[in-house]
């Protein structure tokens, strides 16, 4: 397979988007977005979905046009209206309004509302790290798992992420679907017409199943069962009962090209650590957690991975199949 840079792949992907509608500033953020994720092995919210977005962008669920704002602010929070673009305009925005004002607050949230899918989780919290703060993000997506007990699909797969600094290592890095897997694992399995294991999802009837086509005609199933069932109603009030965005229940699929626009919500909580034991007693306690998480060698730290696989990218490229490389050159061709 051909390996491609990462500022060629970033190039191509903004080419395609904007050929889509999206406006330079969203086509740009958007594409560091996707081919970041698919360097560190998250295909799922990578190089797939530009066609995903192009197709959104081309029926109208996304305004190419818009441009986020704060809508509505407290000193220590404040809201962004996506205004119905792409996410990553938006969600930069607040995370930066959060980082300002932990700043000068010690913690703030900051939220998005009428916004889209906002990719890997965690990516939005580099910039908190890299300023030496903790940070959690929260974002709910079309309904795809039921309530607990229920027969219909009411929440998202609802991404949780968290970034802790350390001073002289990568930061860790925590990033979770409160389904089983992401969903975007059944769409590439679907996509290349293999199977999933047992447990991940049930068809439309309820029954458990590995065909990846009928899972997402299903619903997927909660991790851990009841507890990621309730973690996914915490997700989708925060990031939709406080800002008026729209439950998952309410918002087509991201697989359709013709829909509504979702207008579903993230939200993000920035915590400065100087505001509560100080920096110093902070990072002492996290290392020695880490040292003593890493006294079992087969202990794994999380963000490990996808930091390795980034590193190897960011130097000698990613490797693209024919076939997507294909796609993405006739989206940027228009």
């Amino acid at each position: 397979m051909p390996r491609i840079a990462l500022q060629e792949l970033e190039d191509l992907v903004a080419a395609g988007l904007a050929q889509a509608g999206a406006g330079a500033d969203m086509a740009r953020a958007t594409a560091l977005a996707l081919v970041a994720a698919e360097a560190e092995g998250m295909s799922s919210h990578g190089l797939f979905r530009v066609a995903q977005y192009a197709g959104h962008l081309k029926s109208g669920r996304v305004d190419g046009a818009a441009v986020p704002r704060v809508v509505a602010q407290k000193p220590a929070a404040c809201l962004v209206d996506a205004a119905d673009g792409l996410a990553f305009p938006a969600c930069s925005l607040a995370v930066r309004e959060a980082i300002d004002r932990a700043r000068s607050c010690g913690a703030a949230f900051a939220a998005v509302t009428r916004s889209h899918h906002f990719g890997v989780a965690a990516w939005h919290l580099a910039p908190v790290a890299h300023e030496g703060m903790v940070g959690l993000a929260f974002g709910n997506s079309p309904a795809a798992m039921p309530a607990w007990g229920g027969r219909r699909a009411i929440f998202g797969t609802n991404p949780v992420a968290a970034v802790f600094p350390r001073r002289d290592a990568a930061p860790l890095v925590v990033d979770l679907s409160l389904s089983e897997v992401a969903r975007g694992k059944l769409m590439v399995a679907a996509r290349e017409g293999k199977p999933i294991p047992e447990g991940w999802a049930v068809d439309r009837e309820g029954r458990p199943t590995t065909d990846a086509k009928a899972a997402l005609d299903g619903m997927m199933l909660p991790a851990g069962g009841v507890k990621g069932a309730m973690l996914a109603l915490v997700v989708e009030l925060l990031c939709c009962a406080l800002t008026g965005a729209s439950f998952g229940f309410e918002a087509d699929s991201f697989l359709a090209e013709a829909g509504n626009r979702p207008r579903i919500g993230q939200a993000f909580m920035v915590i400065d650590p100087s505001a509560l034991a100080g920096d110093e007693t902070f990072h002492q306690r996290l290392e020695l957690l880490v040292q003593t998480m890493l006294l079992d060698e087969t202990v794994r730290l999380p963000g490990a991975r996808r930091q390795e696989a980034a590193a190897a990218a960011q130097a000698h490229g990613i490797e693209v199949a024919p076939a997507m490389l294909a796609q993405l050159q006739a989206l940027a061709a228009g």
